[in-house]
């Protein structure tokens, strides 16, 4: 099953980021899941204080994951001292394809214009 994780790992661990994207990608890779995509969106302000900080680093990933795989990876991620907050959730299917869809339609509006 497909599921998008978003990870806010703490600004200090920035210089070695790989370092900690390793973790989570080996977390992935335990939990016998595969890492699809991976994107950096660089460090940005929060919107609250979080865990004494201000910023974080966000990396969004898309995964292949088993049914039992995200209670492993939440559960390991709670106590990971390099991620201060995560989201991980199922990719809907129809959702995805209604936006498809809609994209779709909106380019052929803007065609012919």
């Amino acid at each position: 099953m497909e599921y998008e994780l978003t990870v806010l790992i703490h600004p200090d661990r920035e210089a070695d980021l790989e370092k900690s994207l390793t973790v989570v990608r080996d977390l992935v890779k335990n939990a016998d899941g595969t890492v699809k995509s991976e994107d950096n969106w660089g460090k940005k302000r929060l919107a609250y204080r979080i865990k004494k900080q201000d910023f974080a680093v966000y990396v969004a990933m898309v995964l292949d994951l088993p049914a039992d795989a995200p209670l492993k990876i939440s559960n390991a991620l709670n106590i990971s001292e390099d991620v201060i907050r995560y989201l991980l959730v199922k990719v809907d299917e129809k959702e995805r394809a209604k936006l498809e869809a809609a994209k779709k339609d909106a380019g052929e509006d803007s065609e012919e214009e």
